[in-house]
């Protein structure tokens, strides 16, 4: 059994930083190729945060019910039955935490190459992830603190970067008040799959959830990390990205994956732009950091309740999950090499957001078969935030399926996969 070493403020930076990556970053070119004006961009960023924060609340209850690592893959075990855990634990490991990793630590590579480091952007990535394993085979309480303070410092540059281009004069000066037939687009299927990267930019909010068995008084202090760090996170980016289409370019930034860089030169100059780089790139390491400590939780938890993959359970002696460490940085490594990892990510980005609308459903099904249980925290305008959460993911999901139809059928796919590996495991479980 783990010490519960994890604070409030460690599980606050947790939340804040698996959420703050690259996709705040890269977003805002690709919107402006589908909306013509500010004001639904905007509103992409306001309605991905509440649906965020009703996942979050949901959640919250679920955890504090229940306050065992292991995110969604404990939360439908529980719920529903031990095959949708194990499905969900299959999802985390292939795409939810190895594959952004592997996808996030390229980005790191390209960025830092771009900074002035003459060295191969995947080796650069390697390294990222080799170091950030070393690092989470040690103490909870040195990861903790190291993710408090890198999430200070991110959180800082930020703000900086926010406050310096609102003292700038000059500017293109874009409105992003409401105009004709903004609401008209805002009710459309374009909105829909726009969402789809504006929740990718947030996902992570769920972070906590995945080490709340390592957390002090997890009942009290997961519910606040999620309502503090969430509402921190979506004041940020809203921020962030109404300084990008208030003073820079539309015209460059449309289209264009290094929308913030473009913007930060547009307002700075040259250096700024350096040092918008330097900003990403320095961010993706408190990030690798936060996907690396929840994702192999996951493993370690499947490990705990499969008899077949007790192997992962095994605790280093500093209570690290080091087998299940190793396995997910292999996979990271793997996904990185291949070439294939941000087709993987595509691919099963509709698993991600189904196996978390589950989850939330779970809440109203618990309150259903369990009304006895004791419930720390109760999820408040209940049955608002479930409803809110999965009727935005419906919504969300039936479009992308419209668009992405091979996303869902590779997603058939690796759920078969999962499945097969079920059977295979419990058969010899129970031989």
């Amino acid at each position: 059994m783990s010490h519960k070493t994890i604070s409030l403020p460690s599980a606050i930076s947790l939340v804040i930083t698996s959420m703050i990556g690259v996709g705040v970053f890269t977003s805002v070119g690709f919107q402006l190729g589908s909306f013509p004006t500010g004001f639904p961009i905007m509103m992409l960023w306001v309605v991905g945060g509440i649906v965020s924060l009703c996942g979050a609340l949901c959640y919250a209850e679920l955890v504090a019910m229940m306050p065992r690592s292991g995110g969604e893959y404990h939360i439908l075990r529980e719920a529903y039955h031990p095959i949708a855990g194990f499905l969900a634990g299959w999802v985390a490991v292939t795409a939810g935490f190895a594959a952004p990793i592997a996808g996030i630590a390229m980005v790191f590579g390209k960025y830092v190459n771009s900074l002035g480091l003459s060295a191969p952007p995947l080796g650069i990535a390697a390294t990222l992830i080799i170091v950030i394993a070393v690092l989470h085979f040690g103490s909870l309480r040195l990861i903790g603190g190291f993710l408090t303070a890198t999430t200070f410092l991110k959180v800082s540059l930020i703000l900086t970067f926010i406050i310096g281009a609102l003292c700038m004069k000059g500017g293109q000066g874009a409105s992003l008040a409401p105009q004709a037939g903004d609401w008209k687009m805002i009710a459309s299927p374009g909105f829909a799959t726009s969402l789809v990267y504006v929740m990718f930019a947030y996902l992570g909010w769920n972070g906590a959830a995945y080490v709340a068995g390592e957390v002090r008084d997890p009942q009290r202090n997961i519910p606040l990390a999620f309502l503090l760090g969430i509402l921190f996170v979506m004041v940020l980016y809203i921020a962030l990205n109404a300084v990008f289409l208030w003073l820079a370019p539309w015209d460059a930034m449309r289209g264009q994956v290094d929308a913030a860089l473009i913007a930060a030169k547009a307002i700075f100059g040259e250096r700024g732009g350096w040092w918008m780089g330097a900003l990403i790139a320095f961010g993706i390491i408190s990030t690798t950091a936060s996907f690396t400590w929840a994702g192999s939780r996951v493993n370690q938890r499947m490990g705990q309740d499969i008899a077949r993959l007790g192997f992962l359970r095994k605790v280093n002696r500093h209570d690290a999950p080091h087998i299940a460490l190793l396995l997910q940085t292999v996979i990271a490594l793997v996904l990185l090499f291949s070439g294939t990892f941000d087709q993987v990510i595509n691919y099963l980005m509709c698993l991600l957001q189904v196996s978390a609308m589950l989850a939330v459903l779970a809440v109203v099904i618990l309150r259903w078969r369990r009304p006895e249980a004791e419930r720390p925290f109760r999820t408040p305008l209940y049955p608002l935030p479930p409803i809110v959460f999965t009727a935005a993911s419906l919504w969300i999901l039936v479009f992308q399926f419209q668009k992405y139809p091979e996303a869902f059928l590779w997603s058939i796919v690796t759920l078969a996969i999962g499945l097969g590996l079920y059977l295979l495991t419990n058969k010899k479980s129970q031989a």
